[in-house]
């Protein structure tokens, strides 16, 4: 199939100028070997009523899978330049604007190149830029493949991470959502460390710092003015009165002590394999569960493609889906990704942003 013209936008745009009232979100298309591209172009184009949605990734090639997904779709290029000096073009709900960050290689579905590492994080400075200058009024994330950038040559552990790093952020708090009840909230203590690390990673200093963090998110981002947190421990069975570990006795319940001092709906801990039941989970507005593994199998169980990840600390809006590259599907051709997670994760920022802007 012939790909469509890719017109190049300035200020503005063919197509009727209305003052922008629908959130402007950056858009990172993530691993252009993956389902990344696919499911930033099939979401922007569904919610392009309801978000201005900024795409950010190789102009031509997002051209050419917009016209083999669905050719209705109207996309325009925004240079690295044209953004940089004038920001976001006013452009009706028509149309979608890309701005340029190209790929130095030919991307070939399914099989990641090392080459395209670079270009792949420089897309996220793009987005991360534009949010700290407030031309963004939210950052959603398509997955990239790790391996990819530091096999490029960079030191790259995650989003979350990097995010951080990026914002002057000394500490965040990773916290996934999804699942058959709205509700189900699960935040980590740890994110992306590996299992021997873990219990070196959760002071007294750190869990305080998370609960704080979570607690004051939940009532800002979320419009929950007293949330409720359940906290697991970290061993099996919670210690078991310090038989199979002491980190809830000397690390764990202290910190959840102190945060009801300071007013913070907490308890725990709790045996993280009994926790997650609908009569513990009801009564509550998140999870706080100590490492990556012990708390996300569950929501993802439950929520898988339609479960989104939020960061929660940061100065600037960010979300993604709960999901991976998928290269094997990517390498089918379009057509094969479910987008249902990036719908979510783009209206999870929407709703943020709104609620951002009434602040």
């Amino acid at each position: 199939m012939s790909t469509p013209p890719l017109e190049q936008t300035g200020l503005n745009p063919p197509a009727a100028v209305t003052p922008i009232r629908r959130p402007v979100l950056a858009i990172t298309c993530g691993e252009p070997a993956g389902i990344g591209p696919e499911i930033a172009l099939k979401a922007a184009w569904e919610l392009r009523g309801e978000i201005c949605s900024v795409l950010i990734g190789d102009a031509a090639f997002l051209a050419q899978a917009a016209a083999e997904i669905d050719p209705a779709i109207r996309l325009s290029a925004l240079s690295q330049q044209d953004f940089r000096n004038n920001g976001v073009p006013t452009f009706a709900d028509q149309r979608l604007v890309a701005i340029d960050c190209q790929w130095p290689r030919m991307v070939h579905p399914g099989r990641l190149d090392a080459g395209n590492g670079v270009a792949v994080l420089r897309t996220l400075d793009i987005a991360i830029d534009g949010a700290l200058a407030h031309r963004f009024e939210g950052i959603v994330t398509a997955p990239l493949q790790k391996s990819t950038i530091n096999d490029a040559g960079i030191a790259f552990t995650g989003h979350t991470e990097y995010l951080a790093q990026r914002t002057g952020t000394e500490h965040v708090v990773m916290m996934l959502a999804g699942g058959t009840a709205p509700h189900l909230r699960v935040a980590l203590a740890t994110t992306h460390l590996a299992l021997k690390e873990v219990a070196a990673a959760i002071t007294f200093d750190s869990l305080s710092r998370t609960l704080d963090i979570l607690h004051a998110e939940l009532q800002k981002k979320f419009g929950l003015p007293h949330p409720r947190i359940l906290v697991t421990g970290l061993n099996p069975h919670a210690g078991e009165g310090g038989y199979l570990g002491r980190e809830e006795i000397d690390i764990i319940t202290p910190a959840l002590e102190a945060a009801k001092a300071r007013g913070i709906a907490v308890s725990g801990p709790y045996p993280a394999d009994t926790l997650f039941q609908p009569k513990y989970l009801e009564q509550a507005d998140c999870v706080l569960a100590m490492y990556h593994d012990q708390g996300l199998p569950v929501l993802k169980f439950a929520s898988f493609g339609h479960g989104i990840n939020i960061t929660l600390g940061l100065p600037i809006i960010r979300t993604s889906v709960d999901h991976g590259t998928a290269l094997d599907l990517a390498a089918k051709g379009p057509g094969h990704a479910d987008h249902g997670s990036m719908l979510e994760a783009m209206r999870a920022a929407a709703r943020m942003a709104l609620a951002s802007r009434s602040a």
